[in-house]
């Protein structure tokens, strides 16, 4: 279907990658001609995910009797690949062509192209199938709604605990009265991490005794000041996918095997520590922590996290500083429409935001750069992202090709994210891509791309200070609960 889609190529070229063909413009070009043809039909997508949450989505494609009609499918399946890794979910409804809706049906079959993204979201992550429903007229389409859920209040009172787990530690910090709690002389009660290795883990009394232990190391703190204080309430952030406060996938646990003793042991660890402690608990993915942390910083909302570090996590805060309980899976959203971009090792499909924003996007271009490195593995990606970065401290033009490239890239899908987040006033950008003389010209990239090619899309770009990097997240996360 993509030879019949037209690809348009970046008027500003990464540098590296002449053939980039950025999303924001390709969808534009297709949606200018639909509008040209008179034969425009709208097409509406409502994603469900958990509780009956459903998010929506409306665009145009050809009316399927029109002879450019074939382009519709590559603009559809890219559309509705986007909204599943932004919004997570197991049920898609559309109004629009029948014919659109019965071939996204074989696309997320088990035999399909996007199988990976169908058991992902439908097995494994919402426990139901995959299911994609035609709806006749847009009456017949579900109404939109994030639930009560997603609010947080930022005006609470009292004594919390907030945690942040990450792959190598365990961070956590004493909040009070919605704001990090300090001593006399400025420095936070607590605010501390802790190092870890949950990854090969077997048993998951290990994971449960770990954060345990961070959990009462911040009640200790708590009642070295105030013997009398009782902790209200506990927030957590985490790498991973989590629905309702249940573990669907993630690294620290993947030790936890087979799957059905995974979904009794590891899918309910947050609620049995909930259970244990006796006080509301709340967790997010930490992509959505780490915006909300921003929003905190910044005292304003419409926040889009992005942290480029081993792959890409996404977070985002809304105008109104809320949670919305979308998943924010950017490494997996499409970000490049070139047919043959790089091809992610797990889903299999190409152009997605892992390839572009993270250590596995600066492995990618070193050879691009003409760049050897035959003293490290190919798979070393940590590894290679220091030896770029120690080549462009020393003024190597080779390493600024490569973050110029990731500029340009980062630039674009910007743009692009824009257009499926409702606002966005800021992006918070974090990682280790980023850091360093290269991260300086990866964003100078993007500003002045934005500024020259999307003069309308004022985004301010966000770096959090070394304080907030440190305490940032944690102490945010004691936000999460409503009580």
């Amino acid at each position: 279907m993509q030879d019949v889609f037209k690809l348009v190529k970046a008027p500003t070229q990464p540098v590296l990658d002449p053939e980039f063909c950025p999303p924001a413009l390709c969808n534009r070009a297709f949606l200018a001609d639909v509008n040209a043809s008179g034969a425009a039909v709208p097409l509406l997508i409502a994603v469900e995910r958990d509780r009956q949450r459903v998010s929506c989505f409306s665009t145009r494609v050809y009316d399927m009797r029109h002879p450019a009609a074939a382009a519709n499918y590559f603009y559809v399946d890219r559309v509705v690949k986007f909204l599943l890794w932004q919004f997570g979910g197991w049920k898609v409804t559309v109004h629009g062509p029948q014919e659109l809706v019965t071939w996204l049906r074989s696309c997320y079959s088990r035999t399909g192209m996007r199988a990976f993204d169908a058991e992902f979201w439908g097995e494994q992550t919402y426990e139901q199938p995959m299911t994609f429903v035609h709806a006749p007229t847009p009456a017949d389409m579900p109404v939109a709604s994030d639930g009560a859920s997603s609010a947080v209040k930022l005006d609470w009172t009292g004594w919390r605990i907030g945690f942040d787990l990450g792959a190598s530690d365990r961070k956590v910090a004493v909040v009070k009265d919605g704001k990090l709690a300090l001593r006399a002389d400025g420095e936070p009660l607590l605010s501390a991490e802790y190092v870890w290795d949950p990854k090969p883990q077997t048993d998951i009394r290990y994971h449960f005794d770990q954060i345990m232990w961070v959990l009462k190391e911040a009640e200790k703190a708590i009642k070295a000041v105030d013997p009398e204080a009782k902790v209200q309430a506990i927030g957590g952030s985490s790498a991973g996918v989590y629905v309702d406060g249940r573990v669907r996938v993630a690294s620290l646990f993947r030790g936890i095997t087979p799957r059905e003793r995974f979904e009794r042991e590891a899918a309910p660890i947050f609620k049995t520590i909930e259970q244990a402690w006796g006080v509301p608990l709340r967790l997010e993915n930490d992509g959505d922590v780490t915006a909300l942390a921003g929003a905190i910083a910044l005292n304003d909302g419409a926040v889009l996290g992005l942290a480029m570090g081993s792959s890409l996590a996404g977070g985002y805060v809304d105008d109104q500083r809320a949670i919305k309980g979308w998943m924010n899976e950017l490494a997996f959203a499409p970000v490049d429409y070139n047919p043959r971009a790089a091809v992610d090792e797990w889903s299999r499909d190409f152009g997605v935001g892992a390839n572009y924003f993270s250590q596995q996007a600066v492995a990618r271009l070193i050879p691009l750069a003409g760049i050897a490195m035959p003293d490290l593995p190919e798979h070393d990606f940590p590894k290679r992202l220091l030896r770029v970065q120690e080549l462009m401290a020393a003024g190597d033009e080779r390493a600024r090709r490569i973050y110029e490239t990731i500029g340009v890239y980062l630039g674009y899908s910007v743009a692009h994210y824009g257009d499926f987040y409702p606002c966005v006033r800021h992006v918070e950008v974090l990682g280790r891509v980023v850091t360093g003389d290269g991260g300086k010209i990866i964003l100078d990239k993007a500003k002045a791309l934005l500024r020259r090619e999307f003069p309308a899309l004022a985004v301010n770009f966000y770096e959090p200070d070394e304080r907030e990097k440190r305490h940032g997240q944690a102490a945010a996360a004691a936000s999460l609960p409503l009580a």
